[in-house]
C-alpha cells in the first residue's frame, strides 16, 4: 500500500507524490487524509471545500501544493526508518533459509490442523426448505387474490366495520411479509473445538487462543440479588479457558457497597470453587444451579475422592451463602451517616447520583492464586463516576465505561457481555465462539457471535412464552442465513474493533487507475471516471454513516505504523482525551500498551476514562461503543455494526451456552415486553430508523433490512390488533358482520388462505424443530402483549417525543406463594392489564348476547351466529393465558372476579333479550325476521 514511504491517494490509488519543496504532499493538515494534488484539485473544482474524513476546510496552501505539516513529516520519516530496519532485519534472515526449498518450508509451517475448518455451515435439507418456500410463495399469491375479493366486495350494511377489518388485515399481511421473508434461507452451524485446541494450544508452546474480557452489569443489589450476580461471576471465573486469557469486569452502576462486599466474598470463595470445577469437569459451573440439579451427580465421575470433595464444597458454599445473605440483611436499612468501609473511611458511593469513579481489582494474574497454587482469572469491580447535570445513558453508558476500562487494563480483542442473572451453563461456550472469531476465513468480517437465551425456573407449559423459542430457534436461524442475527443484549461475544466503529476488512476499496500516473508533478492526470466518483461517494463515512476508520486500508501495518497514518487529533475527537486508550484502539489483536506498564499509572488512567465528562464532544454512543438513544440499545448497536458491512454469527451449542432467569409473573412479563417495545418505538422515531438509515453503499442486505424494520414497527401492530379483537363483540352486539355472503369462489380463497397459514406453520416447525405447543404459546402471547404492552409503548414513545414525558407504570405486589412456580400465580395490579381485560369481558358478553339473541329469534338466526362466534372465540382463546393469570391458581379464583363476571353476563343478557337496545320497538320483529344471512 505504500511505496518508498509515501501513502497512496484514496481516490485514484496512486502515490500522493511530493510537494514542490520535495516533501510528502499533505492534502489535509487536520487528519492527513491521503489525497494527491491532482485529485485534490479535482475535488475542489467539483465543489467540495473540506476534507472528506474530518471535515476540516482546505486552505490555499494546500490547494497550491505547499506542505507545512511538520508532525506528518516527522511521522513519515519515523516510518521510513522503522521500515528500513525491518527490511534489513528480514534480509539477514533470508540466507539461513535459502538452502531449504520453498515447498518444504510451506510443508513444515502448515500442520494438518492448520488447514482444517473450525466451523461449518449446515444448510437446511432441501426436502424441508423447498416445500416451505413454495408454500410461502403460494400464500403470497393467495393473499393477493383474497384481498382482491375483500376489497371488491364491500359490506354495505356494515361499511364501517368492513373498512376497519380491511385496513387491519392489510397491516397484518404486511407484518407477515416483514416477519416471514427474512426466514427464507435459514442455516445451522457446527463448531469443532477440538480442532481449535489443536491449532492454538500446542503442547510445549505458549497458548495462542485470543483473550476475552467478560462484562457483567448490575444496578440495584436489592432487586438483582448479589447471590445471583455472584453465581454468574463464579461461572465465568471457572470457564474452561486459559486463566491468563480471561478477565471479568463487573459494572456496579448503583455504587452499592453491598455489591462491592459480596464480590470480595465471591473472590475468596472462587479460590476453592474454580479448581473444584476444573478438576472434576463440573457442569454448570454456577454453584447455586449445580447443587440444585435433580440428577445423578455421580454420572461420569470415576474419581473416588469426588463424593467427599463435593460434600465439602457444598458445605463451603452454604457457609458462603450465609455470609452473603448476612450482607443483604444488613443492607436493608441504610445508616443515616451512610455506609463505612472496614478501614473506617466513608464509602465513596453513598450517593449513587454523585460519587467518584471506583475501580478495585479483586483477582489478577499476579499474586491471586487458588488453594492449589494455580493462577485465577482477573476480577475487577468498576463503578463509573456520577455527577448531577450529566447524562449517564443507563446501561449503554455503563457498558461503554467498561469498554474503556478493560482496554486500558487488559485490552482483550474480544468482549463477551452477560446480564447479572445469566450464568455460563456450558463451560466451553467461549471456545464455541472462538471457532468463529479465530477462523481466518469466517472471523474477519464477524462483529459478534450471538448465543440463544435459555432460561431456568419457567413453568412446564410456559404460559406466557417466556422462553421465546420461536424467536430464538426460528427467526434467528433465518437471519443467520442472511447477514446474521440481531444483538439481543446478553450472551454475545464481540470483536472489540467493531465496537470502536471500524469497518470490516472487506469494505470496498477503490481500484487503481493504470491509465494515470503521478510519478511526476508536471504530469497531468486524466479526469476520474464517473464510476470511480460514484465508488468514492458511496465509500464516504458521512453518506454511509459507517466506519470511522477502515482497518482494511492499513491492515498490513503494525500498531506503530498505523499511528503514522492517522493523526492524534482525529483520534481524540473520536475516542476522547486518553493517549493510553487511543493507543489500545490500534492494537487489533489486543494486549496492554507497552508505554503504560506501570499498574498505578494504568489504574489512574482507567479512573480517568470513566469520568463523567470523558465522553463529551466525542463519538461515544453516536458511532462507537453501545449506541445511545433507545432503552433497547442492543438492537441499535447491532444495527449500526451491520450497516457498516459487518456480519454476525448465531451459535447454538448442544448444551446451552448461557442460562438466565425470566419474569414468569404476568405483570412482570408485560413490563418486560413494554420495555422492549418502547425501545423499538424510540428507534422508529430516531435518525437510526431502518426505514431510511444506512442505505448508502448497500452494505445492509435487503432481507436483513426487512428484519430490522420488523423489529421497530411491530409495536404499531397493537392499534389494528385492538380494533380487530373488538370487531367480534361489535358484530355480535349489532347483528352485523364484516364478510358478505360467500360465493363458491370466495369460499375457495378463504379455505386456501387458512390451509396456507397452517402449512406454513407446520413446515416451519419441521425444519426448526420447534414444538407445536411452543408455536401456539407464541401466538397467544403475541395477542396478549399486542393489546397491552405494545399499545402502551406506542403512546409512551410518542409522548416522550412530543412532550418529553416519561410515563412510569407502577406495580403493586398483592400476594406470593413459596411453592414451586409460586411467582406464576402472584397477582400484581398494573395499568397494562386494563385493555386485555376489557377485550375479554366485551367478547364474553358478546358471545352471551349472540346466543341470547339466537334463542330469542329462532333457528334461522343460528347460521349467521356461527361465523361471529367463531371470530369471538379466536380472540378468547388467544387471551386465555391472560385470563388464567387474572384468576391465579386453579381452584383459587378470586371471588370478586367470579361475581363481577356472572353479574355482567347476566345483566347484559337480560338487557339484550328484554330491551333490544340495537333494534327499534316498532320494526324490531321485521328486522329480526329479515336478518337471516351472514351479511346482515
Amino acid at each position: 500500500m505504500m511505496e518508498s514511504g509515501t501513502p497512496l491517494c484514496q481516490l485514484c490509488g496512486e502515490s500522493v507524490g511530493s510537494s514542490p519543496s520535495g516533501e510528502v504532499f499533505v492534502a489535509c493538515h487536520g487528519c492527513n487524509y491521503p489525497l494527491c494534488q491532482s485529485c485534490l484539485d479535482y475535488t475542489i473544482n467539483g465543489g467540495r471545500s473540506s476534507c472528506p474524513r474530518c471535515e476540516t476546510p482546505y486552505d490555499h496552501h494546500e490547494v497550491n501544493g505547499e506542505s507545512g505539516n511538520q508532525i506528518w513529516k516527522n511521522r513519515v520519516e519515523s516510518w521510513k526508518e522503522k521500515k528500513n530496519k525491518k527490511t534489513k532485519s528480514s534480509a539477514k534472515k533470508v540466507p539461513k533459509e535459502s538452502n531449504i526449498p520453498l515447498e518444504q518450508q510451506m510443508e513444515e509451517k502448515e500442520s494438518p490442523e492448520a488447514t482444517e475448518p473450525l466451523s461449518r455451515t449446515v444448510p437446511i435439507p432441501s426436502n424441508k426448505i423447498t416445500p416451505y418456500r413454495i408454500v410461502i410463495v403460494m400464500r403470497l399469491i393467495i393473499l393477493g387474490l383474497f384481498f382482491h375479493y375483500r376489497i371488491t366486495n364491500p359490506v354495505d350494511s356494515a361499511y364501517g366495520l368492513w373498512l376497519t377489518s380491511i385496513i387491519c388485515e392489510i397491516w397484518f399481511a404486511l407484518s407477515w411479509v416483514l416477519d416471514q421473508f427474512p426466514k427464507w434461507s435459514p442455516v445451522e452451524r457446527e463448531t469443532y473445538i477440538d480442532t481449535l485446541s489443536a491449532r492454538y494450544e500446542k503442547e510445549g508452546e505458549p497458548c495462542e487462543l485470543a483473550a476475552v474480557d467478560f462484562f457483567v452489569s448490575t444496578v440495584d443489589p436489592l432487586k438483582e440479588p448479589p447471590l445471583i450476580t455472584a453465581n454468574t461471576v463464579l461461572s465465568i471465573l471457572a470457564a474452561d479457558y486459559p486463566v491468563e486469557k480471561v478477565s471479568c469486569y463487573v459494572s456496579d452502576d448503583g455504587s452499592a457497597m453491598l455489591t462491592f462486599e459480596s464480590l470480595a466474598e465471591t473472590s475468596e470463595f472462587a479460590r476453592k470453587w474454580v479448581p473444584f470445577c476444573k478438576k472434576y469437569s463440573i457442569e454448570p459451573r454456577a454453584p447455586e444451579f449445580y447443587f440444585s440439579q435433580k440428577i445423578d451427580y455421580l454420572k461420569d465421575k470415576v474419581q473416588p475422592s469426588f463424593v467427599k470433595e463435593r460434600r465439602a464444597m457444598k458445605r463451603d458454599y452454604e457457609e458462603y451463602k450465609v455470609r452473603v445473605n448476612a450482607l443483604v440483611a444488613k443492607a436493608q436499612k441504610t445508616p443515616d451517616e451512610g455506609w463505612t468501609m472496614q478501614d473506617g473511611t466513608p464509602w465513596p458511593g453513598n450517593n449513587p447520583r454523585d460519587h467518584p469513579g471506583m475501580i478495585q481489582v479483586f483477582l489478577g494474574h499476579s499474586g491471586a492464586h487458588d488453594i492449589e497454587g494455580n493462577e485465577l482469572p482477573r476480577l475487577v469491580y468498576v463503578s463509573r463516576e456520577k455527577r448531577p447535570g450529566y447524562q449517564h445513558h443507563k446501561k449503554a453508558g455503563a457498558m461503554n465505561a467498561l469498554i474503556r476500562v478493560s482496554a486500558i487494563l487488559t485490552n482483550a480483542p474480544y468482549i463477551l457481555n452477560l446480564d447479572c442473572d445469566h450464568y455460563v451453563n456450558n463451560s466451553k461456550a467461549v471456545r464455541e465462539g472462538m471457532c468463529f472469531m479465530m477462523d481466518p476465513q469466517v472471523g474477519r468480517d464477524v462483529c459478534y457471535v450471538q448465543f440463544p437465551q435459555r432460561f431456568d425456573g419457567i413453568d412446564r407449559s410456559d404460559r406466557y412464552a417466556n422462553r421465546n423459542t420461536v424467536f430464538f430457534d426460528v427467526n434467528m436461524k433465518g437471519l443467520d442465513g442472511i447477514q446474521g442475527p440481531v444483538y439481543v443484549g446478553t450472551g454475545c461475544m464481540f470483536n472489540r474493533q467493531a465496537l470502536y466503529g471500524y469497518g470490516p476488512p472487506s469494505l470496498p476499496t477503490l481500484p487503481k487507475d493504470s491509465s494515470c500516473s503521478f510519478c511526476c508533478c508536471c504530469c497531468r492526470p486524466k479526469k476520474p471516471s464517473k464510476d470511480k466518483t460514484e465508488i468514492y461517494r458511496n465509500s464516504k463515512r458521512e453518506d454511509l454513516n459507517a466506519a470511522i476508520f477502515n482497518l482494511g486500508e492499513i491492515d498490513n501495518y503494525d500498531e506503530h505504523e498505523r499511528s503514522l497514518l492517522i493523526s492524534q487529533l482525529s483520534f481524540e475527537k473520536t475516542f476522547g482525551l486518553s493517549s493510553v486508550f487511543i493507543e489500545s484502539t490500534l492494537m487489533e489483536y489486543g494486549g496492554v500498551a507497552e508505554s503504560s506498564s506501570n499498574p498505578s499509572t494504568l489504574i489512574k488512567e482507567a479512573i480517568h476514562v470513566i469520568s463523567c465528562g470523558y465522553e463529551e464532544k466525542t463519538e461515544w454512543g453516536k458511532e462507537i461503543g453501545w449506541i445511545y438513544g433507545s432503552v433497547t440499545e442492543d438492537i441499535l448497536t447491532g444495527f449500526k455494526m451491520q450497516c457498516r458491512g459487518w456480519r454476525s454469527i448465531y451459535c447454538m451449542p448442544l448444551r446451552p451456552a448461557f442460562k438466565g432467569s425470566a419474569p414468569i409473573n404476568l405483570s412482570d412479563r408485560l413490563h418486560q415486553v413494554l420495555r422492549w417495545a418502547l425501545g423499538s418505538v424510540e428507534i422508529f422515531l430516531s435518525r437510526h430508523c431502518p426505514l431510511w438509515y444506512g442505505f448508502g453503499g448497500g452494505r445492509l442486505k435487503w432481507l436483513q433490512r426487512l428484519a430490522y424494520i420488523n423489529t421497530i414497527v411491530y409495536p404499531f401492530t397493537s392499534l389494528p390488533l385492538i380494533a380487530y379483537c373488538s370487531l367480534p363483540a361489535i358484530c355480535l352486539l349489532t347483528g352485523k358482520f364484516i364478510i358478505p355472503t360467500l360465493t363458491n369462489l370466495a369460499s375457495l380463497w378463504f379455505l386456501g388462505l387458512f390451509i396456507s397459514i397452517i402449512l406454513t406453520s407446520v413446515l416451519e416447525l419441521r425444519w426448526s424443530g420447534v414444538g407445536i405447543e411452543e408455536l401456539w404459546r407464541n401466538e397467544q402471547f403475541w395477542v396478549i402483549g399486542g393489546v397491552s404492552a405494545h399499545l402502551f409503548a406506542v403512546f409512551q414513545g410518542f409522548l416522550k417525543m412530543a412532550a418529553g414525558l416519561d410515563t412510569n407504570f407502577t406495580v403493586t405486589a398483592k400476594a406470593s406463594d413459596d411453592a414451586e412456580f409460586g411467582e406464576l400465580y402472584m397477582f400484581k395490579w398494573t395499568t397494562l392489564l386494563i385493555p386485555p381485560t376489557t377485550l375479554l369481558v366485551v367478547n364474553l358478553v358478546g358471545v352471551v348476547a349472540g346466543f341470547s339473541d339466537a334463542l330469542n329469534s329462532g333457528y334461522e338466526a343460528w347460521g349467521p351466529l356461527f361465523g361471529k362466534v367463531f371470530f369471538a372465540m379466536w380472540v378468547i382463546l388467544h387471551l386465555y393465558p391472560f385470563l388464567k393469570g387474572l384468576m391465579g391458581r386453579q381452584n383459587r379464583t378470586p371471588t370478586i372476579v367470579v361475581l363481577w363476571s356472572v353479574l355482567l353476563a347476566s345483566v347484559f343478557s337480560l338487557l339484550w333479550v328484554k330491551v333490544d337496545p340495537f333494534l327499534s320497538k316498532t320494526n324490531g320483529t321485521m328486522a329480526t325476521q329479515s336478518c337471516n344471512s351472514i351479511d346482515c
